[in-house]
């Protein structure tokens, strides 16, 4: 019975509702005083059964809820035959309860929203080699899986053939589409907008990257923040102070009316729900544009930041080295291009990549009689010309002429923090080309509007040399950078930051070599591209590795911060605005009370939702 009573609050509401209405019409358009009063003695046991419910379910856990303060307050009208105060504060005591549980729906969207756009079939191949569709739970790893044109991919996994463009928003929050060929990686609750794949399933059903993040995003919208916990110790003593202060008016004023109203006047409502609101909101707003907060204890030192330290390959530089500068000297350029992209496409060394991208199409020679010059680079023949590829020693070895103007170019590419290629032909140089990891489009836009959003210290720590480090510290602004650091190196670094100079910090990596710093900083910020070991071992999670949500996800912590601030302050002060206007006028009784307190719920519940369309001005 208590069951089937507390899930027909709302109804109870309604129905509470029409009675108070029909009580005034009768009272006021027809003067009929029975009708009006038995009108609100109904609504008012009607309003009373859940909430009694409530107040016993918490007084058997040994609570004094505010259900407590409520029951008690409604007997005591009825004893002073105040059907009509008693009828009113029930009726919007649920009313309440409607709108702060309708509000808290919305603001879970996110989770909603992530539920639904998980796969619920996929087309799995059979032993007879057919397609059939079957539930996505009945999918093990290893199974292949047909996806077409529009449909949701079913798992994680690799592209065994085919490709096409898939919509990874559910994952990263970045709508436009992304090229899948044979070997790519894809997850779990994408859309293939065209082509057709076959993959193999890598991780399925909860170990998918789809299922984790929902995981977190539940996990972080149920945990509590340090302001929810102190306010949960709060009303734990708050509320039977209420209660006890109520008892001491009527012994000491024997006025019962008065000591009701301060019951009903003294709940804390709008208190227990307004920062619970402010942090689901904000962690559904993270959710909806890549960014993953986990959980409400995150926000607190995400918005005192006053030092980020930064990873810088895959960070701040795309991770992916390219030629950035480049000088020819002499004639025969053209075919010197050509040896030296025929030397490099039988070398396995990181800075070979970068030089045939550069050089594209061109005409290729065999190579033989091929020597490694260890730490330096590589001496070959090729159609009869001896050719030398790599630094400035292993041209001194081949007796290589530097002119004063070669000389002068490598001297600024080494400053400007390149790696250096130079190609010589026959003892002439020929080719001098400088390799670097290209900086992130955007991040020097992002990194100021970071400093605008309060952050006093930007580092840099890398395992680069110091001569790259400085390069790509100058160009972007930083506070500071500290090159030829190993892991231990950074974590050494981030603890005397926070141990010996008492700053609060941000570690920001890939999830993976850096997981000491990670873990050390006060928040870790993980550039994860939605890999489990990003989600697992940080605080902040940049679903896509677009380093341009940071200052979207520091610009949301600080306005959460802010709204729940805002809304304990409203909370605290209309209680005690309303307990004043108690002893100190003559116009505040109990409806009028409980319509300002409704409202005040109201207006926190407000205030958080306008977390839900937060977005970072630029």
């Amino acid at each position: 019975m208590q069951r089937f009573i507390l899930g027909k609050k709302n109804q109870i509401a309604l129905v509470s509702a029409i009675l108070i209405a029909i009580a005034f019409t009768s009272k006021l358009g027809f003067k009929n005083e029975t009708i009006a009063v038995w009108s609100l003695v109904i609504a008012s046991l009607l309003g009373v059964m859940p909430i009694a419910i409530q107040a016993y379910q918490a007084l058997r856990v040994k609570v004094v809820s505010i259900d407590v303060l409520v029951t008690i307050a409604v007997i005591g009208a009825f004893f002073i035959r105040n059907f009509e105060e008693s009828a009113i504060v029930t009726f919007l005591f649920l009313f309440g309860a409607y709108l702060e549980q309708r509000t808290l729906n919305k603001t879970r969207s996110a989770i909603k929203e992530l539920t639904e756009m998980a796969p619920e079939s996929a087309l799995k191949q059979m032993a007879n080699g057919e397609f059939e569709e079957v539930d996505v739970d009945e999918v093990d790893v290893g199974d292949i899986l047909l996806v077409k044109t529009g449909a949701k991919v079913p798992v994680d996994g690799t592209v065994l053939s085919g490709d096409g463009s898939i919509n990874e928003a559910s994952i990263t929050g970045e709508s436009l589409p992304v090229s899948k060929e044979k070997g790519s990686s894809v997850f779990a609750g994408t859309i293939l907008d065209n082509g057709t794949i076959q993959i193999v399933a890598d991780r399925v059903g909860e170990d998918t990257t789809f299922g984790k993040i929902i995981e977190l995003v539940e996990e972080a919208q149920d945990s509590k923040s340090e302001a929810e916990r102190f306010i949960d110790r709060f009303s734990k003593y708050y509320t039977p102070a209420v209660l006890l202060l109520g008892i001491l008016v009527w012994v000491f004023s024997r006025n019962l009316e008065l000591a009701i109203t301060i019951l009903v006047l003294g709940c804390p409502g709008a208190l227990v729900i307004g920062v619970p609101v402010s942090n689901v909101a904000g962690i559904g707003n993270g959710a909806r544009h890549g960014v993953l907060l986990k959980g409400s204890e995150v926000i607190g030192d995400f918005s005192r930041l006053d030092t980020i330290v930064f990873d810088k390959t895959g960070t701040l530089t795309a991770g992916n080295p390219s030629v950035a500068e480049k000088k020819y000297y002499g004639d025969n350029i053209e075919q010197a291009l050509g040896y030296l992209a025929s030397i490099e496409r039988e070398s396995d060394h990181p800075l070979a990549k970068a030089v045939l991208e550069e050089i594209g199409d061109t005409v290729l020679s065999p190579v033989e009689n091929t020597e490694v010059v260890k730490g330096g680079g590589i001496v070959a023949s090729v159609n009869g010309h001896r050719i030398a590829v790599g630094n400035v020693a292993v041209m001194e070895r081949e007796n290589v002429a530097l002119c004063e103007k070669a000389r002068a170019d490598i001297v600024g590419f080494e400053k400007n923090g390149n790696s250096l290629v130079l190609t010589s032909v026959d003892g002439e140089l020929k080719v001098l080309m400088g390799i670097r990891d290209q900086i992130r489009p955007g991040v020097k836009e992002d990194l100021s509007r970071l400093k605008r959003l309060g952050v006093k210290n930007l580092v840099m720590l890398s395992g680069d040399n110091q001569g790259t480090v400085d390069a790509v510290s100058r160009e972007l602004g930083l506070t500071e950078a500290h090159g030829n650091m190993l892991p231990e190196d950074k974590a050494a670094y981030i603890k005397r930051l926070i141990e010996e100079e008492g700053q609060i910090v941000a570690f920001v990596g890939d999830g993976v070599n850096d997981s000491p710093s990670l873990a050390l900083a006060h928040i870790g910020i993980a550039m994860g591209g939605g890999t489990d070991v990003a989600i697992e071992t940080s605080d902040v999670v940049l679903m896509n590795s677009d380093f341009s949500r940071l200052p979207h996800a520091l610009g949301l912590a600080k306005a959460t911060s802010r709204n729940m601030k805002q809304n304990i302050f409203i909370a605290v002060g209309v209680v005690l605005f309303l307990l004043a206007s108690v002893f100190f006028s003559e116009w505040m009784n109990m409806s009028i009370g409980m319509l300002v307190h409704e409202g005040s719920i109201l207006a926190v519940i407000l205030n958080g939702m306008r977390l839900l369309r937060y977005r970072l001005r630029r």
